[in-house]
């Protein structure tokens, strides 16, 4: 029976889909059947994140709307075999996707995959009922910045109220010379401030998030940006509460010169 596991933000643009997808990416590699649910009707792009944009040929809306059966979206990763994804399709006015058409498309994939990752839309209206209602747990990506954090607090709050009580937190996009400096908050202020547990933290960089994702695909596993999703799968999985070091390039007198050039570009 898979872990039903919503990852939410409330506030768009804080790198919740590429979160999904390479950790989607890192549970297929640890030999764990995982599907992934794009539940942002309209604006997908969980098969753009995964490069699979061309390998769609049906989608939610179109089970949903009795134009193919359930299993016939599912689509099949390049790289990963045991890594599948669902997009939710194009949004048209008259589209009614209900709770009920939720709840079941969950209960046939449970019994199919060890994992079900739902990236939800920006937001709190209808399509996050939606994507969390059915979830048994939950992870909220969040960065240090006041908007996202009190974004992440609503969403927290409304998660309680639908009873999923394991909810933890990403902080992504950390700067480890700005956490040396207490320039930027580091995920035990952010722990503090959310009330929740941290399930990781992933550094910041340039070089993974303009890649394309055959290059991201390829990162070599001493990329800090992989290993720090590494840490973070185990945590999901294992239970152990492993923090990513993102200052430790940053320490000693090397890694004060780094991050004094770090701040001049």
């Amino acid at each position: 029976m898979a872990r039903v596991i919503v990852v939410t933000s409330g506030k768009g643009g804080v790198g919740k889909t590429t979160i999904c997808a390479n950790l989607g990416m890192h549970l297929a590699k640890k030999n764990l059947r995982t599907l992934l649910i794009d539940m942002d009707i309209g604006l997908n792009n969980l098969e753009v994140a995964l490069g699979l944009e061309d390998k769609i040929t049906f989608t939610l809306t179109d089970y949903v709307e009795s134009r193919c059966r359930l299993r016939q979206c599912l689509v099949q990763d390049d790289d990963y075999p045991i890594l599948y994804m669902v997009s939710s399709g194009n949004f048209n006015f008259n589209f009614n996707f209900s709770l009920d058409s939720m709840k079941s498309i969950l209960n046939e994939f449970k019994d199919m995959f060890d994992y079900i990752l739902i990236d939800c839309p920006a937001g709190i209206d209808a399509g996050f009922a939606r994507a969390c209602r059915f979830a048994d747990e939950a992870i909220i990506v969040t960065t240090s910045h006041l908007s996202a954090l009190k974004d992440a607090d609503i969403v927290i709050n409304i998660l309680q109220g639908y009873n999923i009580t394991d909810l933890k937190f990403v902080l992504n996009r950390v700067r480890g010379d700005l956490v040396l400096d207490k320039v930027m908050l580091d995920v035990y202020d952010i722990q503090k401030a959310l009330n929740i547990e941290f399930l990781g933290v992933l550094p910041e960089d340039d070089k993974v998030s303009f890649a394309s994702i055959n290059e991201i695909k390829n990162i070599n596993s001493k990329c800090a940006l992989d290993r720090a999703f590494a840490t973070l799968t185990e945590n999901l999985v294992t239970g152990s509460k492993k923090l990513f070091d993102c200052t430790y390039k940053y320490k000693g007198f090397l890694g004060g010169i780094k991050k004094y050039l770090k701040r001049k570009t």
